[in-house]
């Protein structure tokens, strides 16, 4: 997830996102940085886009999220090699609605020369909403 832009105006003045990676921008977009304690932290409001046909947060719009902050989590450890997500799994826990800031913190548990292994949690205005894991690949090649 290099080439990172760093937001520089508005509500996410500071935050970053990818902006080459159009199914994460169009889907969320989504934005990152660092919290107060150091930690990676990833964000959202909550859309009526991204809403299902009952008026709550798609899981499909969770689970892309997750993925997101999977990769973010691991971005110092990916560092120019390209990677993909060979698995990845939630819990769904509670709904999400419009309007709700969605948040994921989370972690990156073990890192081998290929394989990385991230947990993380969503919440929706502070209530736990997803709980993932995942398993992320590096590939061979370096990033365009």
């Amino acid at each position: 997830m290099s080439a990172a832009i760093t937001i520089d105006s508005g509500q996410w003045a500071g935050w970053k996102t990818w902006p080459r990676d159009t199914w994460e921008t169009n889907s969320g977009p989504f934005y990152c940085r660092k919290g107060d304690d150091g930690r990676l932290v990833a964000r959202f409001i909550a859309e009526p886009r991204h809403m299902n046909g009952g008026g709550f947060m798609h899981g499909g719009c969770l689970l892309t999220f997750a993925d997101f902050a999977c990769f973010a989590f691991a971005d110092d450890i990916t560092g120019d090699f390209s990677s993909v997500t060979v698995n990845l799994s939630g819990d769904f826990l509670s709904s999400a609605k419009v309007g709700d800031l969605m948040e994921a913190t989370g972690e990156v548990t073990r890192a081998g020369n290929r394989l990385i292994y991230v947990r993380g949690l969503v919440t929706a205005n502070g209530k736990p909403c997803l709980s993932f894991t995942s398993v992320i690949s590096k590939v061979d090649r370096k990033r365009p």
